[in-house]
């Protein structure tokens, strides 16, 4: 049986052979289990989490039964922690908040040293700190079924298997032939999916979609549609985070008006919840509970440009 890569026949997806931005990263199929190989790896017996954060961080630890406690953010998003109670094999946990919290990240990593995990999820252009275990979620920015990329200097013994996406991709095919309300049903399926998945490498289809992507592009889309936001916005927005360097994920926009969100919603601006989870781990009194509640995520991402931000902005009143 020879080796040979099959030539001619019916055509593939025709995609770009270009190169991934996180080229020289560790290459696996979800977020939840990079996080999970980088505790694996460490053998932490206990982790940091804040409070505002997914609910999905909790599958590795759970799945390892690996201790955890949360703490509290301040109203710039950084942690309320005092670090000189860090144990040995004890590990913090800080999330990159909407891809704006790049300078915080290289302040904790000068602080904790490589007792620091940073979750990047939400902040794929972040370059790595080196030392610094990191990882992403390549699907929080493209239109991807899975994916994610991690940053460790701690060897990988075993040989992973890899992962296949195929059946996963119909929210996103959907969404292009039929309507994105129509494709809904199958993302949540997707997302349900990527639970209690095993560790394993990215997909091929995945690695092919995200060698495809012009990156230089998306990065100056979504730098230039936060900024148009924040020039109209930023007067209203109880949420003051400076942009310098970084590529943000959304423009969190934080108001009191607690009918905005529906009216988007109602209008076919479909902003989430980060986190809904928060409501049930935190009192409402309590600042984690207010953010969740009070910021609407707007779209800022390559889809998208000026006549439809003006729209939102409409919507927003």
């Amino acid at each position: 049986m020879n080796s040979y890569k099959p030539i001619g026949g019916f055509f593939e997806l025709e995609l770009h052979k270009g190169r991934e931005y996180h080229k020289h990263a560790i290459r696996l199929n979800t977020g939840r289990n990079a996080l999970e190989l980088i505790l694996s790896l460490r053998q932490y017996n206990k982790v940091y989490i804040p409070y505002y954060t997914c609910d999905a961080i909790l599958e590795p630890m759970n799945k390892l039964q690996i201790d955890y406690e949360f703490y509290s953010i301040d109203e710039k998003l950084e942690p309320i922690f005092d670090f000189n109670t860090l144990k040995e094999r004890e590990g913090f946990l800080y999330t990159n908040y909407f891809g704006l919290k790049q300078n915080t990240v290289e302040r904790l990593a000068m602080e904790i040293g490589s007792s620091l995990i940073v979750d990047n999820a939400q902040a794929f252009f972040a370059k790595p700190v080196k030392g610094i275990d990191t990882f992403y979620s390549a699907r929080k920015y493209f239109g991807v079924a899975d994916g994610a990329y991690l940053y460790t200097d701690v060897s990988i013994n075993e040989e992973l298997r890899q992962d296949v996406s195929f059946k996963r991709m119909t929210h996103l095919l959907k969404r292009i032939d039929l309507s994105a309300e129509e494709a809904y049903k199958d993302f949540i399926k997707n997302e349900n999916a990527l639970n209690d998945k095993p560790i394993m490498k990215m997909s091929k289809l995945t690695n092919s979609i995200l060698s495809s992507i012009d990156y230089r592009m998306v990065e100056s889309v979504r730098r230039e549609n936060y900024m148009f936001f924040d020039k109209q916005l930023s007067g209203k927005n109880l949420l003051s985070l400076d942009l310098s360097e970084e590529v943000p994920m959304v423009y969190p926009f934080r108001t009191e008006n607690p009918g905005l969100r529906e009216r988007l919603i109602s209008n076919k601006i479909f902003v989430p919840t980060y986190w809904a989870n928060v409501f049930h781990w935190c009192k409402d009194n309590k600042l984690e509970y207010l953010l969740a509640n009070q910021i609407i995520p707007l779209p800022i991402d390559q889809r998208y440009n000026k006549d439809e931000l003006s729209t939102i902005i409409r919507i927003l009143g």
